[in-house]
C-alpha cells in the first residue's frame, strides 16, 4: 500500500456515506434551491435582505457543516467527490472511519471558519454564500500529500505526472495567489487554503502523538 496506495480500488464505509451524503443535498438543492441556499449554505455574519420578499439571511453556526453538503451544479459535486474517493480513501484505509470523519469535518469547519471571516471582516462587495466540499477535499489532498510524498499522481489538466508533495505545494501556492489577487472571483480559495490548514493542524498533533500512521 505504502508503495502504491491509489491502487486501492474499494469504496471504505465513511467515504460512501459521504458520498451519498452529498448526492442527496445535491438532489435537495435542486429540488427547492431557495430553502437549502438560504438557510444551509455559509453566509457572511450580519443579516441580509432578499430582494422584496421579506426574508432575510446571514450567518447559523450549523452552516459551516451543511454548506459542505451543497454544490453549485453537478461538476462541482463530481469534481469535488472524485478528489474525496481518490484520496481520501487511501487515508481512510491507514485512518480507520471514524479518525478519517473527524480529519475530514476538521478541515471543513476549518474551512468554512476561514471564508467566513474573510467575507465578513475583508471583503467588501456582493453578498454571497459559499457551499461545497472543496474545503474538505484540500485537507485530504494535504493529508495524503504528507502521508505519501513520493507517489506519483496525474493532474488533470495538463496530464502531467508529479509527486504528490509537488502536487499539494503547488496547488496551495495557486490557492494563494488565486485569493490574494482575487483571480478567477467567484471560487472561496481561503476556505480551500483553511481546509489545508486546519488539517495540517491536527495532523502535526497527531504527528506529535504518534499517531499519523493509524
Amino acid at each position: 500500500m505504502r508503495s502504491n496506495p491509489l491502487a486501492l480500488s474499494a469504496v471504505p464505509p465513511m467515504i460512501k456515506w459521504l458520498l451519498i451524503a452529498n448526492g442527496i443535498g445535491f438532489l435537495l438543492r435542486i429540488y427547492d434551491p431557495q430553502l437549502m441556499i438560504l438557510h444551509f449554505a455559509l453566509w457572511p455574519l450580519g443579516s441580509y435582505p432578499v430582494g422584496a420578499t421579506g426574508l432575510s439571511v446571514g450567518f447559523k453556526p450549523w452552516q459551516l457543516v451543511s454548506y459542505a453538503f451543497l454544490h453549485a451544479n453537478f461538476f462541482h459535486l463530481f469534481f469535488n467527490m472524485f478528489g474525496l474517493w481518490m484520496f481520501g480513501r487511501v487515508l481512510e484505509q491507514v485512518w480507520g472511519q471514524y479518525r478519517f470523519l473527524l480529519f475530514y469535518t476538521v478541515c471543513v469547519i476549518g474551512a468554512g471558519l476561514t471564508q467566513l471571516v474573510v467575507v465578513s471582516f475583508i471583503e467588501t462587495g456582493t453578498i454571497a454564500p459559499t457551499l461545497g466540499a472543496s474545503g474538505g477535499v484540500f485537507g485530504i489532498l494535504l493529508a495524503f500529500g504528507m502521508m505519501f510524498p513520493n507517489v506519483r499522481v496525474m493532474l488533470l489538466i495538463p496530464p502531467i505526472p508529479m509527486p504528490a508533495k509537488y502536487f499539494v505545494i503547488g496547488y496551495g501556492a495557486l490557492e494563494l495567489f488565486f485569493g490574494v489577487t482575487g483571480t478567477e472571483a467567484g471560487v472561496a480559495h481561503f476556505a480551500h487554503l483553511g481546509g489545508m490548514a486546519f488539517g495540517f493542524i491536527l495532523l502535526m498533533i497527531w504527528r506529535r502523538q504518534g499517531r499519523l500512521g493509524g
